[in-house]
């Protein structure tokens, strides 16, 4: 089904609205729907007529991160090199995590409030499920290690890398440090040879 596009005015209120949620989320700041429509200079009711709850307006922040990542995921699907796409798009994730925090709170909530937000985080799963399972046939990722397995992993490095960074270190490095870790334990090496993960 698909939705009939704004009006102009109301298209405008609706990129004012996510354009003010963008900047609670950066600043750190948690979204209420009247600060939201107070900072935006529109009408409470407009707000809640676009996004009736504040998950849905985080998910809204959220969505081209989202969408960002099933299109790097995609990318590597096409790639040559089976262990290379599946690492890329896990840095990728890492990544995209640490910059965008509209991201971290959206992929830990059990439920989501916007039809979209659950399509593209089924593809991201999907996606990736395939990217392991092509590394997985071509012998270059550990055969036991499962989807299952990696992305409660995945948490665990996010988790690690906000709890334990050192004093100053860049915290998109600790992350990618650990996740190094996480690699190096995934990756099958062939009998006889040495290789690298980053």
């Amino acid at each position: 089904m698909t939705t009939a596009p704004l009006r102009k005015d109301a298209a405008r209120n609706w990129n004012r609205i996510v354009e003010i949620g963008r900047q609670y989320v950066d600043d750190g700041l948690p979204i209420q729907l009247n600060d939201i429509a107070r900072a935006a200079a529109v009408g409470v009711a407009t707000v809640y007529r676009h996004f009736p709850t504040p998950e849905a307006l985080l998910e809204t922040v959220a969505t081209p991160g989202l969408e960002a990542l099933v299109a790097h995921a995609e990318h590597g699907l096409a790639a040559d090199d089976p262990w290379a796409a599946l690492r890329d798009f896990l840095l990728a994730a890492v990544d995209a995590q640490v910059i965008d925090p509209a991201l971290p709170p959206v992929f830990a909530a059990p439920v989501n409030a916007r039809p979209r937000t659950t399509e593209l985080k089924q593809q991201i799963v999907d996606r990736f499920g395939q990217l392991l399972d092509r590394a997985h046939d071509a012998g270059v990722a550990d055969p036991t290690v499962t989807k299952a397995d990696i992305l409660p992993l995945m948490c665990g490095v996010m988790f690690a890398a906000n709890v334990h960074q050192e004093a100053g270190a860049d915290r998109a490095a600790t992350a990618r440090r650990y996740l190094t870790v996480l690699l190096e334990g995934l990756r099958k090496v062939p009998a006889g040879g040495v290789t690298t993960v980053i």
